[in-house]
C-alpha cells in the first residue's frame, strides 16, 4: 500500500514557478516553463534556482521531509499539526553598533573553573595550589568570585545590541549611536546568539547567509544542489515503477539511520571541560580535570581536584592535593587541529562537531565541506561515509549511478552508460526534442546529447563557402572563426578556383587564395 501511495502521489509541481524571470538570460527566456522530467526550463534550459522564484517554503518542506523520523526532527525541524515536519531556517536579525560602544564578552577564564557536582572550601585562584581537603563543604570566600561552569571562557569582544547569550556580560550600546540591523536567513541551530553570530563572521564574506546578499544567493543554490528533493522523495521523481520505489525507500531509510547529521557548534575548550567531567569523572578521591590518571580519581592530581582547563594535563600536587592545570594563553591550538586542514584551533572561537564522527574530531567553520566538491555543508546538513563528510547530492552519488538526463539516482538494473555518464534507459535522449537516441547518431553540446536533425538546425558551423551546414560527420577545414566542407569545390581559391586540400593558402575575411597574385586580382575586382 505504501508503494502504491507513493506511485499515485507522484508530480513535479509544474505549476511551482511558473513564469517567473530567469536570472541569467533575462529577457530571452519567455518565463519558467517546468521541463516534464528534465527539471530544467523548457524555455531557456536554465535550473529553477536561476529564476526568480522564492524558494523559502519549499526548501522548508523539503529538509522538514529530510529530517523526518531522525533523532534530529527537534532540533532542525518542527511538527506541524498534521505531524509532517516542516524546517524552520532560524533566521537571526542582529542590531550592530560602532565598535567602541557595546561589546558582547563572555566570562574570564582566569576565574576558577568547578563542576557542577565538585565540593571545596573555596574556588582556588587559578594555577596557585592548595591543601584543602578534597571533601570539605562548599563555602565560598567573602567577596571572592563566584565559581563559574567550564563553558566560561574569555572570548574576543563581538560589538551587539541584543541579549547576550548564556554567562556572558554585555556593556551596554551607547544611546547616541545609530544602530545597524543585519539579518542571516540560516544560524547554526541550538548555538548561542554569539556562537551562531561568531560562527557565521568566520565563513567566507561571499558565503556568509546575510539577506539580499550573494552569500544568501549562494545558500539558496547550494540548498537546491546539495539537497535535491528527487534523491529523497520517490513522488518527485518520473515515472519509477513499483520496485524502484521500494528500493528508493530503503535507501533513504538507510542513510538516514547511518549517515544524516547535522553539525554542532561549540567552544573547544567547553566540550574538552564536557569530557573531561563527562561519566566517571568523579572518583572517591575527588575530581580531576582530564581523563584517568589514578585509581582513586581521575585527573592528574590524585585525590585531589584539578582547576586547570583545556590546555593539557595539570601539575599533580601529590596525595589529597590539587592538579593546576595551564592555559595556553590566546591564539594558540590548545584545543586541538582541524581535522580538514589540520590547523590549529584558535581558542574562543567556535568549532563544528558532528556527532556521526565523534566528537574527537572538530573543524573550523569553513572547513566543515563536502570532500567531493568541496563547498560549504548547507546549514551544516551532512552524510558520514566511511569518515568522510558528503553533501547529500555527492553521497548519494557514492552510492548509486545518477542519470545525466533527469538527475535522479538510478535505482533499476537496467541502465546505458555514455560519454563518461549513466542514464536511464528512457532518459538518453536529444537535449533539444526529447527524441530517443539508442542507436541514433548524436553529438554532444555542452556536455548535453544532440540528435543530429536538431544539431544540424542549432549548432552546426556553415560552410564559408556553399553557406550550408556542415554536417558532424562530414571532414572539414577551420580557419579561425571560418570553416569549409573539406571537399575540391568548397575549399578552393576565391579567385582562381584551384583545390586548396594540402596546399599552402591565405584566408582573408572568409576568402581563400593560392598566392598573393589571386588576392590582388580579387581585391581589385
Amino acid at each position: 500500500m505504501e508503494v502504491e501511495r507513493e506511485i499515485k502521489k507522484m508530480t513535479l509541481g509544474h505549476d511551482f514557478g511558473a513564469g517567473a524571470s530567469c536570472l541569467k538570460c533575462k529577457d530571452k527566456c519567455e518565463g519558467f516553463e517546468l521541463h516534464f522530467w528534465r527539471k530544467i526550463c523548457r524555455n531557456c534550459k536554465c535550473g529553477l534556482t536561476d529564476h526568480d522564484v522564492q524558494m523559502d517554503t519549499e526548501e522548508n518542506k523539503k529538509v522538514g521531509k529530510l529530517f523526518e523520523d531522525t533523532k534530529y526532527t527537534g532540533l532542525i525541524a518542527k511538527l506541524k499539526t498534521d505531524g509532517v515536519p516542516t524546517y524552520q531556517g532560524n533566521a537571526v536579525t542582529i542590531s550592530l553598533a560602532g565598535p567602541a560602544t557595546a561589546s558582547l564578552v563572555l566570562p574570564s577564564a582566569a576565574a576558577s573553573v568547578l563542576p557542577p557536582h565538585a565540593t571545596a572550601s573555596t574556588a582556588p585562584p587559578h594555577g596557585s595550589p592548595s591543601a584543602a581537603p578534597h571533601n570539605a563543604t562548599a563555602t565560598p570566600a567573602p567577596g571572592s568570585a563566584p565559581a563559574v561552569p567550564p563553558s566560561a571562557v574569555r572570548a574576543a569582544a563581538l560589538p551587539v545590541s541584543v541579549n547576550s547569550a548564556a554567562q556572558a556580560n554585555v556593556v551596554p550600546a551607547r544611546k547616541d549611536v545609530p544602530m545597524q540591523s543585519i539579518t542571516y536567513e540560516w544560524a547554526p541551530p541550538g548555538a548561542t546568539q554569539y556562537l551562531a553570530v561568531r560562527y557565521i563572521e568566520l565563513l567566507p564574506p561571499e558565503k556568509r547567509p546575510v539577506a539580499g546578499t550573494e552569500g544568501a544567493a549562494y545558500r539558496r543554490q547550494q540548498m537546491a544542489r546539495q539537497l535535491p528533493e528527487h534523491d529523497q522523495d520517490p513522488s518527485m521523481c518520473h515515472e519509477l515503477s513499483p520496485d524502484e520505489v521500494k528500493l528508493m525507500q530503503q535507501f533513504v531509510r538507510k542513510y538516514k539511520d547511518e549517515a544524516l547529521g547535522v553539525g554542532d557548534i561549540r567552544l573547544p575548550e567547553e566540550m574538552a571541560s564536557m569530557q573531561a567531567w563527562g561519566p566517571g569523572g568523579v572518583g572517591d578521591g575527588g575530581v580531576g580535570s582530564r581523563p584517568g590518571a589514578g585509581p582513586g580519581g581521575v585527573g592528574s592530581g590524585a585525590g585531589g581536584v584539578g582547576s586547570g582547563g583545556w590546555a593539557g594535563p595539570g601539575a599533580g600536587a601529590g596525595p589529597g592535593g590539587v592538579g593546576a592545570g595551564t592555559w595556553a594563553g590566546p591564539g594558540t591550538g590548545a584545543g586541538g587541529s582541524c581535522h580538514q586542514c589540520q590547523k590549529p584551533m584558535r581558542q574562543g572561537e567556535p568549532a563544528v562537531y558532528a556527532e556521526r564522527a565523534g566528537y574527537d574530531k572538530l573543524w573550523h567553520p569553513a572547513c566543515f565541506v563536502c570532500c567531493t566538491c568541496s563547498e560549504l555543508l548547507v546549514d551544516m546538513i551532512y552524510f558520514l561515509k566511511k569518515g568522510k563528510l558528503y553533501c547529500g547530492r555527492h553521497y548519494g552519488d557514492s552510492e548509486k549511478p545518477r542519470c545525466g538526463g533527469c538527475d535522479e539516482l538510478i535505482f533499476s538494473n537496467e541502465y546505458t552508460q555514455a560519454e563518461d555518464q549513466n542514464w536511464h534507459l528512457k532518459h538518453f535522449c536529444c537535449f533539444e526534442c526529447d527524441c530517443v537516441l539508442a542507436g541514433e547518431t548524436y553529438v554532444m553540446e555542452n556536455d548535453k546529447p544532440v540528435c543530429k536533425p536538431c544539431y544540424m538546425k542549432s549548432h552546426a558551423v556553415r560552410c564559408a563557402a556553399c553557406q550550408q551546414p556542415v554536417e558532424p560527420e562530414a571532414q572539414r577545414v577551420s580557419y579561425g572563426e571560418h570553416h569549409w566542407h573539406a571537399q575540391p569545390q568548397c575549399f578552393q581559391c576565391s579567385g582562381c578556383a584551384k583545390c586548396l586540400m594540402g596546399e599552402r593558402f591565405m584566408a582573408t575575411q572568409g576568402f581563400l587564395f593560392c598566392s598573393v597574385e589571386c588576392k590582388k586580382k580579387k581585391t581589385a575586382a
